[in-house]
């Protein structure tokens, strides 16, 4: 099978090449022969990159289905320019064990229009009181290399010590949400003027950086690689810098959301902005963006967390938290940015591609645009803008903050191994 991207910029950079891709490989650059019978995608000079890859997705299946599958979310996925994701562990039953991995791995494959990873559980249940079957898991069909708790902290120090310690023999990574629990008890929004004036209970920013801070040390003694999950406070950039310059194996995820949107949202008490961690203040926001230009925070993340309105649509203690991500992602960071100028397009697919494979241990994805490399490809209009309609979307679920917004660069193609995945807004 083979396709020619006509008149495309790899990066954004010089003027418009041909891409011949045949047998799901990049075959040739420059100006290609159209073979007989390829298919031939116009790009118009439209902006070529290798395809995203999203450390940080919640699928829901198994157990919430009316939320999210691996078919809807996977359609969300290539809509949004990925080409692989990560599917977190807190399902029902939770993925902690090779079987439920081993199932949401092969859901993926099915379904064929992004590499689906199943991200295995740190502890049982997610309970934080013994470890889960981690070398199990690793061995099995999934071959899982990501380890995480998410939606709960790992709070127990020794516990914490130990998966990391045996991660080093995995070749694996955990994966940490860092939120101490003793000090978000009833905690509903960043801790801060805007929680005091508005009557919501605070949540510290000492909660999320006092455990980046404890985790990074006990990577750093156990010579363990460490992904701290949707950082969101500017004291967690500081400790992150800190551990880095200290040689600590630690990578770090920022959101889209914690990128562009503050706490300045809570004033119409919409639960649609609830989320874990909360919406911080605009100081927070603009040094999580130097980071993210910088390298401290190496990447971003989605943390998609569709919910049904039964779940979201209520007063907003009781809301659950989370949002909508993968379809939003690229414009959240073309408006925060590639607009601001932190950011060129090269910068975009370091971001959104190269380091997130490189710390999920995908060899196949974040390559470069080069003849003899994967033709995991993603096609993007940067002068193109849209407008957010939660209905229009491909997740079930509707929950995402950005209703009725207008924003900037719109996914054209989504190319998985050579195949179009996604076209023009819809999946192929």
């Amino acid at each position: 099978m083979s396709i020619v991207i006509k008149g495309a910029r790899p990066y954004g950079e010089g003027e418009p090449v041909d891409v011949l891709i045949e047998d799901g490989v990049i075959a040739a650059i420059g100006a290609v022969s159209v073979p007989e019978g390829a298919e031939v995608l116009d790009a118009k000079g439209q902006i070529l990159l290798p395809g995203f890859v999203d450390l940080h997705t919640h699928l829901r299946e198994p157990g919430r289905e009316d939320t999210e599958t691996v078919d809807t979310g996977s359609a969300a996925a290539a809509l949004g320019g990925y080409t692989a994701v990560f599917a977190m562990a807190n399902t029902d039953p939770v993925a902690d064990n090779s079987l439920v991995t081993d199932h949401v791995w092969r859901r993926g494959q099915e379904v064929g229009l992004v590499d689906v990873h199943p991200v295995g559980a740190v502890t049982v249940g997610l309970k934080g009181e013994k470890l889960a079957e981690l070398g199990t898991m690793a061995k099995g069909t999934a071959a899982v290399r990501v380890f995480s708790d998410d939606g709960v902290c790992v709070a127990d120090p020794l516990l914490m010590r130990r998966a990391l310690e045996y991660s080093t023999a995995l070749d694996a990574v955990i994966a940490q949400h860092a939120e101490e629990p003793r000090l978000t008890v009833g905690a509903q929004a960043h801790e801060g003027e805007q929680a005091s004036r508005l009557g919501y209970p605070g949540w510290p920013a000492s909660a999320e950086e006092s455990i980046v801070a404890r985790d990074c040390l006990l990577a750093l003694h156990a010579n363990a690689r460490l992904h701290v999950c949707h950082v969101s406070t500017a004291g967690t950039v500081d400790v992150l810098r800190w551990a880095k310059e200290r040689g600590t194996k630690v990578s770090a995820e920022v959101t889209p959301h914690h990128l562009l949107l503050t706490d300045d949202r809570l004033e119409t008490y919409d639960p649609v902005n609830k989320v874990n961690p909360p919406l911080r203040t605009g100081g927070d926001a603009e040094k999580l963006r130097a980071a993210l230009a910088e390298g401290v925070v190496d990447c971003v993340a989605t943390d998609h967390a569709p919910h049904a309105p039964q779940d979201k649509d209520t007063e907003w203690a009781a809301a659950r938290p989370g949002m909508l991500g993968l379809q939003t992602a690229l414009s959240v960071v073309v408006e925060t940015m590639v607009k601001t100028g932190l950011l060129d397009w090269r910068g975009v697919a370091r971001v959104m591609s190269e380091r997130p494979a490189e710390v999920g241990n995908l060899a196949g994805h974040g390559r470069p645009i080069e003849a003899g490399e994967p033709a995991n490809l993603t096609l993007v209009d940067p002068d193109a803008e849209w407008t957010v309609r939660g209905a229009e979307l491909a997740s079930i679920a509707a929950n995402t903050p950005y209703e009725g917004m207008r924003l900037p660069g719109v996914v054209t193609a989504t190319l998985l191994r050579g195949r179009i995945t996604a076209r023009e807004g819809k999946i192929c």
